[in-house]
């Protein structure tokens, strides 16, 4: 596997791997777990090339949030994703990204309003723009993203949607523990009994799908589900909600295509989770 950093070398090593054939991209925050290599799994069966990036990413956080606390663990992050047969790794420095005079906020109307907008203002913007420049500089002809962060996929199809970047963008499905948790860097974060009762998220979603399905109203569904949070001692709960997965406008009615999104505090760690009904 081939280790880049700077922008001239990634451009070299992009002409050569695409003269092989077609080229997956698999953005990373780093601090990597099955979950990603999920993702260069799905990368390897729909090109002949696989190429990673790790940049955690400062236009995302927000004032207070975990940038500098975020787990950074290169080496051994670079040996996971050569053994799972990663081509290419960029790793830049954020001056590499964000050179000095900088000016430029890629903002996505409407699908980043809501729920991890409101609750992170600016966020998404942050989000919008590093992926906007990953996909122009690596050039990939397909680019994974995990179904864990369905807003953001949201936002990233409809992005590359609205600017035409020449590229598919494939949602991967969330990578689970035993007890349901979906996989995280953030997980990191949680005590043992943390961990224990965090479990109450996916347990909650997958309750309220069933009721949904059953006939429950949704509103009592959607009640049912933050109580089962606080009952297993989630903190703050962000939003529980039912949404339309191509707008997310929230869902009253059952419809066709629906998503159930949670973000929910448990101790210091905010978690996120979602499943499709």
């Amino acid at each position: 596997m081939q280790i880049v950093r700077t922008s001239e070398e990634l451009a070299q090593a992009v002409d050569a791997l695409k003269r092989e054939g077609r080229l997956a991209l698999v953005p990373t925050m780093g601090a990597l777990h099955a979950g990603h290599l999920a993702l260069i799994e799905e990368a390897r069966k729909r090109a002949d090339r696989v190429a990673a990036t790790i940049f955690v990413n400062p236009m995302q956080f927000g004032a207070g949030e975990d940038l500098d606390r975020y787990p950074r663990r290169e080496e051994q992050d670079a040996r996971m994703l050569e053994h799972a047969g990663c081509d290419l790794l960029w790793m830049p420095s954020v001056e590499n990204i964000y050179p000095e005079g900088f000016a430029t906020t890629v903002r996505v109307a409407g699908v980043s309003e809501r729920w991890e907008g409101e609750a992170r203002p600016g966020h998404f913007d942050g989000v919008a723009t590093v992926v906007a420049k990953l996909l122009l500089s690596a050039r990939p002809d397909v680019a994974l993203f995990g179904e864990k962060d369905f807003q953001q996929l949201a936002v990233i199809r409809r992005m590359v949607g609205d600017l035409g970047i020449p590229v598919e963008i494939v949602g991967v499905p969330t990578v689970r523990e035993a007890d349901g948790l979906a996989l995280s860097s953030r997980n990191a974060y949680l005590s043992g009994d943390e961990r224990g009762r965090a479990a109450a998220l996916p347990r909650s979603l997958n309750a309220a799908r069933e009721a949904i399905r059953g006939g429950a109203p949704v509103a009592a569904a959607l009640q049912q589900a933050k109580q089962g949070l606080v009952d297993a001692g989630f903190l703050k709960i962000d939003y529980l909600a039912l949404v339309d997965a191509a707008t997310l406008e929230p869902v009253e009615e059952p419809s066709e295509e629906m998503r159930l999104i949670a973000a929910a505090v448990i101790g210091t760690t905010r978690l996120i989770d979602n499943i499709a009904v």
